[in-house]
């Protein structure tokens, strides 16, 4: 099934959906397995959200990226975060033309589709909070003066574990930032074998164009998909589980502070996303309960007591998801 991706007409909602149901086999073409992680970029750039990827260096995290931009027929950039990167080569600067005798500016790589904030957590605090204005107000401010960012605009951020050296810790208000965290796991023994065997073949993850990868879907049926999602249903019931969630979050012992209202308007905005992805008209609590994890548990922030007694978020948030009461 071929799905045009500059189309003279808005596409429908059915051809949206079956863009972005195309979109997880097109990407497979240079990614093995990660189809959890696929999804939440899917529903990132439906939900206008940013996603924040942990895992050790090499299991593809750049790859899905570049996969993702190509097979959405769009814009991407690299920023590797280092300690002496500063927030100008992010946002760009104001450079002086000696022959006009006057300053222009001169775009960063943030303005663009995709950005790939690689190792974010290895630059300083100072040029981590370069991105703040640009994932939260969608545009960069410079002497001033406001530049918008194109739409859609999405930050996906790298993140190797803390407990590697010459790692920062991202701000709070950063994190809260981040429509999901998504771990990225070493592959499992037949992924692994797939991958070798592709390589084997001559896949080369630099050329994607070689490996088959074209574009299935567009900004349009992103546009597309967000007009579907605004119509999806969320009952009070439901509404009040995603409330109770983010309130048990700040009521629990191990928890110093809890979700903002920020998550809890995240929580909502996923579950219907999800809810249309998988053809529905209505979010369920299971759309609820699925989700709440990638989307609270970088929000959390423990106790310190709590950590030394071997606490994660991860652990907060299944303790929550068995206690909170579901509605019926």
């Amino acid at each position: 099934m071929t799905i045009p991706t500059n189309t003279t007409h808005s596409p429908t909602a059915q051809e949206a959906g079956a863009a972005f149901a195309a979109l997880r086999t097109e990407i497979g073409k240079a990614v093995v397995g990660n189809d959890n992680a696929i999804m939440f970029l899917v529903l990132a750039l439906l939900c206008r959200g940013h996603v924040l990827l942990e895992g050790v260096p090499g299991v593809a995290k750049t790859l899905l990226v570049r996969a993702l931009a190509t097979a959405l027929d769009l814009e991407h950039a690299r920023v590797q975060f280092t300690p002496d990167l500063m927030p100008g080569d992010v946002t760009g600067s104001q450079i002086y033309d000696p022959h006009s005798a006057e300053f222009t500016f001169r775009q960063g790589p943030v303005f663009t589709n995709l950005l790939l904030a690689d190792e974010i957590n290895r630059t300083p605090p100072k040029t981590q909070s370069a991105l703040l204005e640009s994932m939260e107000e969608r545009q960069v401010s410079v002497d001033g003066q406001p530049r918008p960012l194109p739409d859609p605009f999405v930050v996906i951020a790298t993140q190797n574990p803390i407990e590697q050296e010459g790692t920062y810790p991202l701000p709070e208000a950063q994190l809260d930032r981040f429509l999901f965290k998504v771990d990225i796991q070493l592959p499992g023994r037949e992924d692994e074998f797939r991958v070798l065997q592709r390589h084997a073949a001559g896949f080369d993850p630099r050329d994607l164009a070689a490996a088959g990868l074209r574009p299935v879907a567009g900004p349009a049926h992103i546009l597309a998909g967000r007009a579907a999602i605004a119509e999806v249903t969320i009952g009070p019931e439901v509404l009040a589980y995603v409330v109770d969630l983010c309130r048990a979050t700040r009521m629990s012992p191990a928890v110093q502070h809890g979700a903002s209202t920020r998550g809890a308007t995240a929580l909502m905005a996923a579950a219907r996303a999800f809810a249309w992805l998988n053809g529905r008209g209505f979010v369920t609590p299971d759309d609820v309960k699925f989700l709440a994890v990638a989307v609270l548990r970088h929000r959390l922030q423990l106790r310190p007591e709590a950590e030394l007694d071997g606490v994660t978020a991860e652990s907060v948030m299944s303790s929550l998801l068995v206690s909170v009461p579901v509605p019926v």
